[in-house]
């Protein structure tokens, strides 16, 4: 299956400090890619995988799984803590969760999290993908939930069923597990939000060990912020946090 061009993988930089960047579900590296691009002209090497069954089709993403999406990223996590002295993560909607399970399992290795709209959670109607997978393969779509209308996020135009009931087993294993993520943790929320709740991101706060955690509202950004209006607060933002706490 050819991979879009707004999905390839970005690797960059050459600094003691990595950064692992981890995309959103139906999404791709694009909507992390001038993020990365700002941390990495800051000094750090930055890593942007493309989770499998991404960036393709929905069809394709229908064959793929939560462990296929954490093993691929639990790789790039690997790759960058042999090269570094340290490594922080970042994520975004289910990439948060994807971050949020490397901090459980690798509590001594993870510098730092920063997340935005970070999905353990979902709106009611997602609790109903695990039935409905079984007599239709996808619905409406979910991707490029933006305010700003000269931004696209080139995500999926249908929610692949499937592979979304797997991301909400993925959830369960991560919500049971947060009193092991110890790191700080910043957590960018949009106000409105389209597709994540507020209460995830209020559930992984309440749930964490961490003594340090802060949580930072968007006011003028929908669910894929790090593309939208508010993007240079984060990107800011975030480069402060990395600088603050790396040795």
């Amino acid at each position: 299956m050819q991979v879009s061009d707004f999905a390839r993988p970005y690797h960059a930089g050459t600094g003691p400090t990595g950064v692992l960047f981890c995309h959103g579900f139906t999404g791709s590296p694009w909507s992390l890619l001038e993020w990365a691009k700002y941390t990495q002209a800051a000094g750090y090497r930055v890593a942007v995988p493309r989770l499998p069954g991404h960036g393709t089709s929905w069809q394709e993403m229908n064959l793929t799984g939560w462990q296929d999406w954490y093993s691929c990223v639990e790789r790039e996590f690997h790759s960058l803590r042999a090269e570094c002295d340290q490594v922080f993560i970042t994520g975004l909607s289910m990439g948060g969760g994807l971050a949020l399970r490397l901090a459980e399992h690798y509590p001594d290795d993870v510098a730092g999290l920063v997340l935005v709209n970070p999905a353990v959670l979902g709106h009611f109607n997602t609790n109903f993908a695990p039935f409905l997978s079984k007599f239709v393969p996808s619905m409406s779509a979910i991707g490029s939930d933006l305010k700003d209308p000269d931004a696209d996020e080139h995500a999926y135009d249908r929610t692949p069923l499937k592979a979304a009931a797997s991301m909400l087993r993925m959830w369960v294993d991560v919500r049971a597990c947060l009193d092991l993520v110890s790191c700080p943790l910043l957590v960018y929320r949009s106000a409105e939000d389209h597709v994540v709740p507020a209460a995830s991101t209020a559930f992984i706060m309440s749930h964490v060990s961490s003594e340090e955690r802060s949580e930072r509202v968007l006011l003028d950004s929908y669910h894929v912020a790090t593309m939208d209006h508010d993007k240079q607060t984060i990107f800011r933002g975030s480069l402060e946090f990395l600088d603050e706490h790396r040795r």
